[in-house]
């Protein structure tokens, strides 16, 4: 591996999903010539070419969630059970962006039963210790995965806004090291995710809490000094705050692999402004990076 070598790991669904609805608002699905929307992979594109443009990886792969189900279902059956359908307009972009992540010769990775969090997780803990590892999405919960060679871009309104964090960042931010984020919330609960943590204890008292007492561990050591609320709040949720926890740990451990050679980043220009001209995306190719030609020497 070269000195400068790194890996920029995207979250895929993050990207498409945050770039469909800023422009579903107002009804610009951008359909092209096929009849197909395209506006949630244009602004995934953009979103991902702005990101390698900003931070400059060797190495770059796209990781996506690959279906509904996945293991967190089997342990609660009502996890992300809030969320509807996805739009109609959204649904053929799904294999669109993974084509055209493929026609940039970037590994798509994924795997059934699993998030697109879990491959991310996964990969950055294989990779982490041989090369620096960027994470690119919306979602804060992959800040429990910050380490010293794990940094976070988080992805702000509009393209090029960026708030990048580290470990340290992290701790000024809110006083606790990332696996501590695993804890806040199993007690704070996720309603996105749709499950409940301990009822009663919001943001503030789980933070509090963990400050005083490390880890839900420390937290069940120490139930006597607890408030007489926080303490009853606590042991009658007790169940439920364990099964949240495993909820919400990313699982770094699933059986997927990142070939590095293959996500060595140096996209075919007219391979990608072949498939950006056959499916009308035809003003991101001056976002596509050239690559420098190799000089020989008489």
């Amino acid at each position: 591996m070269n000195k400068k070598d790194s890996l920029m790991l995207i979250d895929g669904m993050a990207l498409l999903f945050r770039a469909f609805y800023a422009t579903a608002v107002t009804g610009q699905y951008m359909i092209n010539a096929k009849g197909m929307p395209t506006n949630a992979v244009h602004g995934f594109l953009k979103h991902m070419l702005t990101a390698v443009s900003e931070f400059s990886p060797s190495h770059l792969a796209v990781c996506w969630d690959m279906g509904s189900k996945t293991f967190r279902n089997e342990l609660l059956d009502s996890y992300k059970a809030n969320r509807g359908e996805a739009p109609v307009e959204l649904i053929p972009q799904f294999d669109l962006a993974k084509e055209v992540v493929s026609a940039f010769d970037i590994p798509n990775i994924g795997l059934a039963g699993f998030e697109a969090d879990d491959c991310i997780g996964t990969i950055a803990r294989q990779v982490g210790g041989s090369m620096p590892v960027s994470i690119v999405t919306g979602d804060r919960d992959i800040l429990q995965l910050l380490e010293d060679k794990v940094t976070v871009i988080l992805l702000k309104k509009g393209y090029g806004n960026y708030l990048v964090h580290t470990p340290a960042s992290f701790y000024d931010e809110c006083g606790l090291i990332p696996r501590q984020m695993i804890d806040l919330k199993a007690l704070m609960g996720d309603p996105s995710d749709n499950y409940p943590g301990v009822r009663g204890i919001g943001e503030k008292t789980a933070l509090k809490l963990l400050k005083e007492h490390g880890h839900i561990e420390g937290i069940l050591e120490n139930l006597e000094k607890l408030s007489k609320s926080h303490k009853s709040k606590i042991e009658q949720d007790l169940e439920m705050l364990h099964l949240s926890r495993k909820l919400a740990e990313i699982n770094c451990s699933v059986p997927i692999e990142c070939d590095m050679e293959a996500a060595a980043f140096s996209p075919d220009r007219e391979k990608v402004e072949a498939m950006l001209a056959d499916t009308g995306l035809r003003g991101i190719g001056r976002m596509v990076p050239y690559q420098p030609e190799v000089v020989f020497n008489s």
